[in-house]
C-alpha cells in the first residue's frame, strides 16, 4: 500500500490556522467533502467522537485523526498542513501542525489498521517532516507524501 492509494491531490491543504482541534476537524470535514463528496458535519463528528476515546496527536507536531463513515467504500486520507500549531493533546504536549486524517468504511478492520501504520511510519521520518515543513505548497507536499518510503518497523 503506498500513501497515493489512499491520498488525492485535491485533499492536500494548507490552512493559515485552525483556532482549536474542532476548527481543523471542520477543515478536513470540508476537503473531505469536495475531495471524496463526503458530508462535512458527519465527518467531523466522526472525527470528534474517535476523538473522545483518546487523543490522536502522536508526538512531535503530527496528529493522525481518523474514523469511520459508513458512505465509504475504501480508505481515504485527507492531509492538512497548519502554519501556525494547534494544541491537540498530543501525547508529548507539543502542538500540532501536521494532520493526516484518514476515513474508513466501517468495515475496513485489517485495511484502516494498515493504513493507520503506513501514515504512522511515513510520518515518524523526522526528513520527511521537515521537508513538508518546508513545502507548504499542496502540490509540492503531495509529491513528497506520494513519493515518501516509510520507516521500517521496529
Amino acid at each position: 500500500m503506498q500513501l497515493s492509494s489512499i491520498l488525492k491531490p485535491e485533499a492536500v491543504k494548507v490552512f493559515a490556522a485552525a483556532s482549536s482541534k474542532k476548527r481543523l476537524f471542520r477543515e478536513i470535514g470540508e476537503v473531505a467533502q469536495s475531495a471524496y463528496g463526503l458530508d462535512p458535519q458527519e465527518t467531523v463528528d466522526a472525527l470528534m467522537e474517535r476523538e473522545s476515546l483518546g487523543p490522536t496527536g502522536v508526538g512531535h507536531g503530527v496528529a493522525l485523526p481518523h474514523a469511520h463513515l459508513p458512505e465509504l467504500d475504501r480508505v481515504v486520507g485527507v492531509f492538512v498542513m497548519l502554519e501556525r500549531p494547534i494544541d491537540f493533546g498530543a501525547v508529548d504536549r507539543q502542538p500540532v501542525d501536521i494532520a493526516f486524517s484518514l476515513l474508513a468504511p466501517h468495515d475496513a478492520g485489517v485495511e484502516h489498521l494498515k493504513a493507520l501504520a503506513l501514515v504512522s511510519r511515513t510520518l515518524r521520518d523526522v526528513s520527511l517532516c521537515s521537508k513538508l515543513r518546508a513545502n507548504p505548497d499542496p502540490t509540492k507536499l503531495f509529491a513528497l507524501l506520494s513519493q515518501a518510503q516509510p520507516a521500517q518497523m521496529a
